[in-house]
């Protein structure tokens, strides 16, 4: 089975590339909540073990891998709302958080390892790698990163509003949160752009 290594990295750093980062991110489908994005520089000599792609793994590993990569590496984190996702799209938006999650590394990397076949407009070279998460370790830190990150903040969101079930589903499309939503309409942490939103909201 394919697991993530540090090819992608290694041949970056024989390109003269002093700072490798990864960047992936969490929420582009979900009907409620914000995007995620995370850029991650690991340290080659000391990275945790049982790095993958997030969503191969059981949430309480990726629970369990969050701290470690916070104390082993350099992390950013980018949230971008539901409303600013309505006022400029989600793809947009998913740009918009990997760029604020590379403004937030400490020191800024020459390289960011993308996740996926579109380059967003950041602050240093970008390049793209399809099913990056499971094939560069940086970007499957990243993932876990954003993944956590993002899933915690849907937990504290079924606080606010508890009918909704946010803390199961994440706030993606599921039977129980379409029916959630029939029957209380959407709340302030809903996409209003994303379809089943506005097809709600049209009636």
């Amino acid at each position: 089975m394919q697991k993530p290594d540090f090819t992608y990295e290694t041949l970056a750093l024989q390109l003269g590339h002093s700072l490798i980062c990864g960047i992936d991110e969490a929420g582009r489908g979900p009907w409620a909540g914000p995007v995620v994005a995370s850029a991650v520089i690991l340290d080659q000599h000391d990275t945790p073990q049982g790095l993958n792609d997030s969503k191969k793994l059981t949430p309480e590993k990726r629970e369990a891998l969050f701290d470690p990569i916070l104390k082993s590496a350099h992390v950013g984190i980018g949230i971008v709302s539901a409303a600013e996702i309505d006022a400029i799209n989600i793809l947009q938006a998913t740009y918009l958080a990997m760029k604020r999650a590379v403004q937030n590394l400490n020191p800024l990397p020459t390289l960011a390892l993308v996740d996926g076949n579109r380059a967003p407009p950041l602050p240093c070279a970008v390049q793209t790698i399809i099913k990056g998460d499971a094939l560069s370790l940086s970007i499957a830190a990243a993932s876990i990163i954003a993944k956590v990150t993002r899933d915690r903040i849907m937990v504290e969101l079924e606080k606010q509003y508890p009918d909704y079930g946010f803390a199961k589903h994440k706030g993606y499309g599921t039977a129980v949160h379409a029916a959630a939503l029939r029957r209380l309409g959407p709340c302030a942490e809903h996409r209003k752009s994303f379809k089943p939103i506005s097809n709600l909201l049209a009636r």
